[in-house]
């Protein structure tokens, strides 16, 4: 290690390698938050499905109250009244 060349390429070779691997550490932590992430999503997911059943299973399965529309059966169910024919 005496000659100053030799002494500059070891020395920019450690430097590139540390950079590397402060690279590589940057890669590994933004694939982990984004796997938490996606659990994350994932559970939200199931919990809103979870409601969403709830609700649909208060109302029997198909019929829905939509203000404007009134009640709405989405398998076209009977009527609850007879229509008045003019």
């Amino acid at each position: 290690m005496n000659d100053p060349a030799t002494y500059w390429l070891t020395f920019t070779n450690i430097a590139l390698g540390v950079v590397t691997l402060i690279c590589c550490g940057a890669l590994a932590i933004g694939i982990l938050q984004e796997v938490a992430a996606r659990r994350k999503r994932k559970a939200s997911v199931a919990n809103v499905d979870a409601e969403l059943a709830s609700l649909a299973s208060s109302y029997g399965g198909h019929v829905f109250n939509v203000p404007g529309l009134g009640v709405t059966m989405a398998d076209g169910g009977e009527e609850l009244r007879k229509k008045e024919e003019r």
